[in-house]
C-alpha cells in the first residue's frame, strides 16, 4: 500500500495505483472530490451535500432524525459532531480508537481501519468508521446507540485531552469537634484532604461553620487550581462544570462542559450584543475613541452576551449555574479588551500595541457572569493586536506545534488571521480582507441567515430538448425565498462566474457580445442598474427589475478581489518566511464560521487559498470554541498554550517593503504557479 499526502489520514492507495489527479487544472476542467476506491461519480468540490442522520437513542427513546448540510469532504463525525449529533469516539474522529461505528446507505469508501474494524458481511452492509468517510456525496447515515463516553468531545479539529481539568472536588467526612480536639473548621478540613494543599479565601470562611455543622461535617470541597473556594453539604463530586466561550466579534458561542466525563452537556450561540457599534473591530475601537461613554457600553454589551449565553447552556442542560465553577475565553486581542474594560485605542493605531498580551484570571463575575460566585474566567494569551487569543487557542486545538507536516491555518474574516508551520517553525500574521465575507459592503449582501444564498451552480449552455435544467442554481439558508447573498454564497459566485467565463483574469464581467458566445444560457443575466454592471442570480418574478433582484455587482467582485489578495498576499509571504513553495502544503485549515462552510473547490478558484489537491484542504469548525475545551479540560494544554506564544513568531506585513506589489499580484482571477 502507498499513502498520499493529500488523502485524509488512514487511507491508502492499493500497491501500484497511481495517486489521483487533483491539480487545480483538473479541478477547474473536469471537477474532482472523491477518496479513491469508490465506484460514484466524484463531487467537483462546490456547494453542500447532505447528511441524513438517523440515531439510535436507547430502547427507552424513539430513533431521532436530524438533516445536515456540510461542504464537500469534511468527515461524516465531524459533521454530526459540528450539529450536536453524538458519535462514539474516544480519539477524537482520528482514527484509532474505532469506536465511531456507523452504518451508511449505499457506497463508501473502505479503509484498512474498517476492515480490521468490521467483518466482511458488516462492511457489506455499510457499517465505517465515521471518522474516515468522507462526505462527497448525499449520505444516509444510521448511528447506534452510545456506548462510551468521550474523554473530551471535539468541535471541529482538534485533539483528545488528559483530563485534568483545575475544577477539583473532594468528599470528606469529618470528625466532629471535641474537647480533646479543638483544632480549627478549616485545619480539620484541609488535614482530610490529602492529595491537595489548597488556600481557603474569605468566602469560605464565612460559610464553613454553618455548612460543616448542617451537613453533620460530611461535606465536599470545591478547588480550583490552588484555591479553596467552597464547601457544599454533602457529596457533590458528580457536579463539576465549566463553560468555554468563543467571543467572536460577530457570534459569540458557549459550550457547557461536564469536567467529570470531559462531554459537552449543552452549547449555544448568538449575534454579539456590540454589533449597533459596528461590525468589525476597527469601528468599536473607533467608537471608544470619539465618546468616552461607548467603552463601559461595549463592556456591559460583551457582559450581557456571555451572561444571556451562559443563562441559555445551564438551562438547556439542566445544572444549576452554582455547579459551574470557572470559564475559558478565547477572542481577539479587542473582544477581549473590551470584555474586561480595557481602552482599546492603542491596538487600532499605529504602532498597534496592546496593554497586555497575558490577560489577568479574573472572577466571572467581573465579566457579568452569574455562576458560582468565586468561579474563575481564564484568558488566552495573545501574539499581537491583531493574531489575538482566539487563534491561539485554535492553534492548540489543531496542534499546530505537534504535527510535522507543513501546515497552513487560515481563519477567515473581516481580519483574516494566518499561521504557517514547517513542523519546526511556526509564523503567523494578521491580513486586513475587510468586511466582503461578512456580507458588508455587498450590494445584496447579507450574514448568513435565513435567505441568504449560500451556494451557487451556474450552467453556462442554452436550454435545450433534452437539458431544460434552470441556468443558476441556488442553494439558500432555510430553503426559503433568496434574500440577500452571504460570504460562502458571494466567494461561490465569483468562481462560478470565473469557471465559466463571465468574469475575465482581471475581474471585468465580458461585453455582452462575448458575454453571449460564452454563455449563451446566462448572458441575459449581465444586466445594469444605473452605470453599474451586475448579474442577476435570483428574479423574484420573471420581468422583474434587475433593482429588486439579487444581483452580483462589479464592485461586488471589486470588494472580493481586494479581500482575497490581501489573505492570499499573506500566506504567500509567510511560504517566503519559510523557503517554502504552495506545492509545499501539505494541509490547510479552514477555521472560524466561515472558513468552515466555504467550498474549498471555490475557494482554490479564485486563489482564496493555495493551489492544491481539494482532500488537503479541511474545513476546521470552530477551533478557538474546541481550544477553549481543551483548556478547561486539561490543565498541560493549558499551559501548552502559553508555550505556543513563545514558540510563534509575528509577521507584521505592513513592514514588508514588497507588499503592496505582492497585493497588486494577488489581484486577478488569472492561474497560479
Amino acid at each position: 500500500m502507498t499513502s498520499d499526502p493529500g488523502l485524509p489520514e488512514g487511507q491508502e492507495l492499493p500497491a501500484g495505483a497511481e495517486p489521483p489527479d487533483f491539480s487545480v487544472v483538473k479541478i477547474q476542467r473536469e471537477g474532482l472530490l472523491e477518496a479513491p476506491g469508490t465506484d460514484f461519480p466524484p463531487h467537483d468540490g462546490l456547494g453542500r451535500v447532505t447528511l441524513s442522520f438517523t440515531v439510535d437513542t436507547g430502547p427507552e427513546s424513539p430513533e431521532t432524525q436530524k438533516a445536515v448540510r456540510v461542504p464537500p469532504g469534511v468527515s461524516v463525525f465531524d459533521s454530526a459532531s459540528w450539529n450536536g449529533i453524538a458519535i462514539d469516539s474516544t480519539c477524537g474522529g482520528h482514527g484509532t480508537c474505532h469506536k465511531c461505528r456507523v452504518r451508511v446507505e449505499g457506497p463508501a469508501p473502505t479503509t484498512r481501519h474498517d476492515v480490521r474494524t468490521f467483518s466482511p458481511d458488516q462492511l457489506d452492509a455499510g457499517w465505517r468508521l465515521a471518522c474516515l468517510v468522507p462526505a462527497t456525496r448525499d449520505l444516509e447515515v444510521f448511528v447506534p446507540p452510545l456506548t462510551t463516553r468521550p474523554k473530551a468531545a471535539t468541535v471541529g479539529v482538534g485533539r483528545q485531552v488528559i483530563l485534568r481539568p483545575a475544577v477539583q472536588k473532594r468528599y470528606v467526612e469529618l470528625e466532629e469537634p471535641t474537647l480533646a480536639d479543638q483544632r480549627s473548621d478549616i485545619v480539620r478540613l484541609l488535614d482530610a484532604i490529602t492529595d491537595l494543599a489548597p488556600s481557603p479565601d474569605l468566602h469560605v470562611l464565612r460559610r464553613l461553620p454553618k455548612v460543616l455543622r448542617s451537613a453533620d461535617f460530611k461535606v465536599t470541597a470545591v478547588i480550583v487550581d490552588e484555591a479553596l473556594i467552597e464547601v457544599e453539604a454533602g457529596d457533590t463530586t458528580g457536579q463539576r462544570h465549566a463553560i468555554a466561550f468563543d467571543l467572536g466579534t460577530t457570534t459569540v458561542v458557549a459550550t457547557l462542559l461536564d469536567l467529570t466525563t470531559g462531554t459537552p452537556v449543552a452549547v449555544a450561540s448568538m449575534l454579539n450584543k456590540q454589533q449597533p457599534f459596528g461590525g468589525d473591530v476597527i469601528s468599536r475601537i473607533s467608537a471608544t475613541m470619539m465618546d468616552e461613554r461607548v467603552l463601559p457600553r461595549l463592556q456591559e454589551a460583551a457582559g450581557a452576551t456571555l451572561a444571556e449565553l451562559a443563562a441559555q447552556v445551564c438551562r438547556e442542560g439542566d445544572v444549576a449555574p452554582e455547579s459551574v465553577y470557572e470559564v475559558a475565553v478565547a477572542g481577539n486581542a479587542t473582544m477581549v479588551a473590551l470584555a474586561l474594560g480595557i481602552d482599546p485605542e492603542p491596538i487600532g493605531v499605529a504602532p498597534f500595541v496592546m496593554t497586555t498580551a497575558l490577560p489577568p484570571t479574573v472572577l466571572a463575575a467581573d465579566l457579568g457572569l452569574a455562576l458560582h460566585p468565586r468561579a474563575q474566567a481564564v484568558m488566552f494569551p495573545a501574539l499581537g493586536a491583531y493574531v489575538g487569543g482566539d487563534i491561539v487557542s485554535g492553534m492548540l486545538a489543531t496542534g499546530m506545534d505537534r504535527d510535522k507536516r507543513t501546515r497552513l491555518f487560515i481563519d477567515v474574516g473581516t481580519n483574516c488571521e494566518i499561521v504557517l508551520s514547517d513542523g519546526d517553525t511556526i509564523v503567523a500574521t494578521a491580513a486586513p480582507a475587510g468586511p466582503a465575507f461578512e456580507g458588508g459592503a455587498i450590494r445584496c449582501g447579507m450574514r448568513a441567515a435565513e435567505g441568504a444564498i449560500e451556494v451557487i451552480r451556474l450552467r453556462p449552455d442554452a436550454p435545450t430538448e433534452e437539458s431544460s435544467a434552470e441556468p443558476v442554481e441556488l442553494q439558500v439558508i432555510g430553503d426559503v425565498a433568496p434574500r440577500g447573498l452571504c460570504g460562502s454564497g458571494l466567494v461561490d459566485a465569483v468562481a462560478e462566474l470565473v469557471r465559466v467565463g463571465l468574469l475575465d483574469d482581471s475581474g471585468r464581467f465580458l461585453p455582452e457580445e462575448a458575454a453571449a458566445e460564452v454563455a449563451p444560457g446566462l448572458a441575459d443575466r449581465l444586466t445594469q442598474i444605473g452605470q453599474e454592471r451586475v448579474f442577476v442570480l435570483h428574479r423574484p418574478s420573471p420581468d422583474a427589475d434587475p433593482a429588486d433582484c439579487v444581483v452580483l455587482s462589479q464592485r461586488d467582485v471589486r470588494e472580493l478581489q481586494f479581500a482575497k489578495a490581501a489573505i492570499s498576499t499573506g500566506w504567500s509571504l509567510l511560504l517566503d518566511e519559510l523557503g517554502l513553495e504552495h506545492r509545499d502544503v501539505q494541509q490547510v485549515l479552514l477555521a472560524g464560521s466561515f472558513g468552515s462552510y466555504l467550498s474549498p473547490a471555490a475557494a482554490v478558484r479564485i486563489g482564496l487559498v493555495p493551489a492544491l489537491p481539494l482532500l488537503r484542504i479541511v474545513s476546521a469548525g470552530n477551533v478557538a470554541g474546541e481550544g477553549a475545551k481543551m483548556a478547561l479540560l486539561s490543565l498541560p494544554e493549558r499551559a501548552g498554550a502559553q508555550t505556543l506564544v513563545e514558540e510563534v513568531t509575528y509577521v507584521e506585513l505592513s513592514d514588508r517593503p514588497d507588499f503592496n506589489e505582492r497585493f497588486v499580484e494577488q489581484l486577478g482571477f488569472g492561474k497560479r504557479s
